[in-house]
């Protein structure tokens, strides 16, 4: 698969998918005869669970050390579940916050036109 067709399958700007392999977060790409990247199915396995990772907002540089670990061999797997378990709970503790977040819009779309409505009357700029 091309570049292009990654990129256009993960919703990643090319420029993203070549930082990822430049920083180590997928493995160097095989190129073809005439130098264009050639991505085989590990690699494509490997920007899917990149941009998962990225959708969770676990920071690049904890999945570069989770990378580098895995490149390590299997003595790194307690290492990595740890990581993994971090990232897990800082995930569910953000979920919570947006949860309250939007039991709050929740609120005040059901009683815009009566309590809400009437309390940003009084909030003039």
């Amino acid at each position: 698969m091309t570049i292009a067709e990654v990129s256009k399958k993960y919703e990643l700007s090319i420029d993203t998918l070549r930082y990822y392999e430049r920083v180590g977060l997928i493995p160097p790409v095989r190129r073809g005869k005439s130098g264009i990247r050639d991505y085989s199915d590990k690699d494509i396995e490997w920007v899917g669970f990149i941009k998962c990772m990225r959708i969770a907002n676990i920071p690049i540089e904890v999945l570069i050390e989770y990378v580098n670990l895995f490149k390590q061999g299997n003595d790194t797997q307690k290492n990595r579940k740890t990581i993994l378990k971090e990232q897990r709970d800082r995930l569910a503790e953000r979920i919570a916050e947006l949860q309250g977040i939007l039991g709050k819009l929740d609120f005040k779309i059901a009683n815009y036109d009566t309590a809400v409505l009437e309390v940003e009357k009084k909030l003039v700029w």
